[in-house]
């Protein structure tokens, strides 16, 4: 018996399961393109030798080596799973009320001139990646929402591998470098990246990480943001900056934020992608924040509006737990400075592996200058190693670096740490 629509002649013969011969739908579906970061994570999970280490995960590594839960925020969630006051219901598509409240405070400084006057919307996301996402979407209908803006956003050189990815996501395919980190000086390369913004056209996004800039933690000073503040405001760019580790550079949250808090008092639009995921050990609960900035308050309900809708079509509603033991620390005086001691000595055993790691490539007589080991903050640095090294390290050393030359500087312990400053003197010492 014939199907509905079928010919006469056509034969219900199987193919690959299917009884009506339909071709499969997914057949000719191409592999994706592989990051570097994941090649790289899949190079070392077959890696075999006993010795091997990974230098190039995201989390913050404990001296055992293993990703760290603070004592704080294991008893926080211990409190809330019994919490009677909390019920388990949907929370708004834009979050939490007092979470976001609490993010935007950390951001821009409770006195905030932009908060008093309420030209401010904050919206909680599922992560860091969620929150760039969403700002790209609202980038699209908040610039020309009748011609359709799609670019340029200038993205620094190097950045975090996804970042391409997500604006193009949302359909911004405009993407264009502007220099950052220069190899030969090992840092920041001022003349340079200023010369790239202020060929950008108008109305061009310019995508800046306000502290630990991944993957270099080669961050700007006030008087470099000063500078390139000026030039943003002339030509008429807008900033999108970057906030993943607040708190996890310099060890307090203000500083760490500063950018965010200079942009803002300049009277600047801005957005402000945020996490909280690192700076609390939340690496299973994605809590990310967008903040938008605006220029008057009479805009707050359609860009709120446009928020919303954007979030419904992408995933509805944030889940809560972290966010609420994030609430929870912001608001309770004591907490927040047990929360603040956790994080300072975390900050502490990064800048002391520099320390030491610098010394040991003095002692070897390592080639070059490594005082950019501790003029770096965060959980990153870059070495300033080259690609053919960084695959020395790989397949001679078993040490995996992102391949920049990049590490997490946590990774590195004391078990370890004699073995990779060795690994790292031969990269540059024998001929590959």
């Amino acid at each position: 018996m014939s199907r509905p629509g079928s010919s006469p002649d056509e034969k219900g013969v199987s193919q690959n399961g299917d009884p009506g011969g339909h071709r499969p739908v997914f057949t000719n579906t191409l592999n994706a393109a592989v990051s570097p970061e994941t090649r790289l994570l899949s190079a070392f999970a077959r890696d075999t030798q006993a010795r091997k280490v990974d230098l190039a995960g995201r989390e913050y590594y404990s001296e055992e080596g293993r990703p760290f839960e603070l004592r704080l925020v294991g008893k926080i969630k211990q409190q809330l799973s019994t919490d009677p006051t909390l019920h388990p219901e949907y929370p708004s598509s834009l979050g939490l009320r007092e979470f976001t409240r609490k993010a935007t405070e950390v951001a821009l400084g409770k006195h905030s001139r932009a908060i008093v006057e309420n030209r401010v919307l904050g919206v909680q996301t599922p992560g860091f990646t969620a929150a760039v996402r969403l700002g790209a979407e609202l980038l699209r209908c908040w610039y020309d929402p009748s011609a359709c803006w799609c670019g340029p956003v200038y993205l620094s050189s190097p950045c975090d591998d996804s970042l391409t990815g997500i604006f193009q996501a949302a359909g911004i395919q405009e993407i264009r470098e502007y220099y950052y980190w220069d190899d030969k000086q090992r840092g920041i390369c001022l003349e340079r990246l200023l010369e790239d913004l202020e060929s950008a056209p108008e109305h061009s996004v310019v995508v800046l990480s306000a502290s630990a800039h991944y993957p270099t933690g080669a961050d700007l000073s006030q008087s470099q943001w000063a500078v390139i503040t000026r030039l943003i405001t002339r030509r008429r760019l807008f900033p999108f900056l970057l906030l993943p580790t607040q708190a996890l550079c310099c060890g307090d949250m203000e500083r760490d934020a500063w950018p965010v808090q200079h942009c803002a008092s300049l009277g600047m639009e801005l957005l402000c992608a945020q996490s909280f995921s690192h700076c609390f050990g939340l690496y299973g609960e994605a809590v990310g924040h967008l903040l938008c900035v605006l220029k008057q308050n009479s805009v707050l309900l359609p860009v709120r509006s446009q928020a919303d809708k954007i979030v419904r079509s992408l995933w509805a509603r944030p889940s809560v737990g972290g966010a609420h033991v994030v609430t929870t620390v912001l608001s309770n005086s004591a907490h927040l400075v047990e929360w603040q001691g956790e994080v300072k000595h975390i900050v502490e055993r990064c800048m002391l592996i520099r320390a030491i790691l610098r010394e040991k490539m003095r002692l070897l007589g390592t080639p070059g200058r490594w005082d950019h080991l501790t003029q770096q903050g965060g959980l990153f640095c870059c070495t300033g190693l080259n690609g053919e090294q960084v695959e020395f390290l790989s397949n001679r050393r078993r040490v995996y670096l992102l391949p920049g030359g990049c590490l997490n500087v946590s990774a590195i312990n004391c078990r370890n740490l004699d073995y990779i400053a060795e690994s790292i003197h031969l990269a540059l010492t024998s001929s590959l």
